[in-house]
């Protein structure tokens, strides 16, 4: 069965709460800032941080992201000394039980929007993208860079996970456009997802599939799901309207994609993985502090998702029966 689970932050102590009074008991653990802006991936602030959250009742299924890397995304001197962290972090996450580390290959710029308060249904806020709001860039790093660079992360973390039991899920880029700021993008469309997992056929090169990235690239998500089936680790469920040069995050119900024929494909499949909702609107009475990540939007998609998933379920198992 899909284990319905949520991003939370170890002080959020409240939001835990109403996770565990809606049924959801699994973690995605986003690991607490150090003042300097980076995260911890020592072995004791990894223990610190995980075991708030156990204490809330929930269980730590994946660690996202992965600790800042952007030498070895970039390229540059340090990067060994980044990956020797990165394989801490693994050997940590196996004395700790979590099988999954979640991480993305987008080098200086995170997931990007233009937009981040724009008025959805009733008056909800949402995070939207529009390439235009950009000004023009000259390049800082080409896609063959890029390649190189992530071919060279694939080949000294990948063996290291494998051999202690931990699964890394690649998230697409996002949005998936040929270049953000000037620093190429790769990760952009179902085939460049293909030449990434293809770069080792170990188990341990999994993949993040997050539903609206797929989505913005104009990819069929049901078919999607089932090209990647072997490799799909955790799913970001989640959609939008638009394309990669300009879309609008929604409501769960109200995007481009078939959501009940996309829950279909991952029972059909057999996943049994995390899957947790994504960028979630901000609705009424909440701050849009954290823009697709306030409180109200999640527990409704927590409902929507535990529906959909049940009656994926249930057409399954009565599939044939008179």
């Amino acid at each position: 069965m899909v284990k319905i689970v949520e991003y939370v932050r170890p002080e959020q102590t409240r939001l835990m709460r109403l996770l565990r009074q809606c049924g959801v008991d699994g973690a995605v653990l986003r690991l607490p800032e150090l003042t300097d802006g980076t995260m911890p991936s020592g072995p004791e602030d990894v223990k610190a941080a995980v075991q708030k959250v156990r204490d809330a009742g929930l269980k730590v299924e994946v660690i996202e992201p992965l600790p800042p890397f952007e030498k070895v995304k970039q390229g540059l001197p340090g990067r060994d000394a980044e990956i020797d962290k990165i394989h801490g972090l693994i050997r940590t996450m196996e004395q700790l039980e979590i099988p999954i580390l979640c991480h993305n290959f987008m080098a200086v710029h995170g997931w990007g929007r233009t937009r981040w308060a724009e008025h959805g249904r009733g008056g909800a806020l949402v995070t939207g993208f529009d390439a235009a709001d950009l000004p023009a860039y000259e390049e800082l790093i080409s896609a063959e860079q890029m390649w190189a660079n992530y071919e060279y992360f694939v080949d000294a973390v990948v063996p290291v996970a494998e051999q202690h039991g931990i699964q890394l899920a690649m998230h697409p880029d996002d949005p998936p456009v040929a270049s953000y700021r000037g620093v190429a993008r790769i990760m952009t469309s179902p085939d460049a997802i293909a030449r990434a997992m293809a770069m080792s056929d170990s188990p341990a090169q999994g993949l993040a599939f997050c539903q609206g990235t797929f989505s913005t690239m104009g990819a069929d998500i049901p078919a999607s799901i089932h090209r990647f089936a072997d490799r799909i680790r955790f799913v970001h469920f989640r959609d939008v309207i638009g394309t990669p040069s300009k879309f609008t995050e929604t409501f769960h119900d109200e995007g481009q994609t078939d959501m009940a024929a996309a829950m279909a494909a991952y029972v059909a499949i057999g996943f049994t993985g995390p899957m947790r909702s994504d960028h979630v609107p901000t609705l009424e009475g909440e701050e849009n502090k954290y823009p697709g990540y306030e409180v109200l939007g999640r527990l409704n998609a927590v409902g929507y998702i535990r529906g959909l998933l049940h009656s994926a379920e249930f057409a399954a198992t009565t599939a044939g029966v008179d």
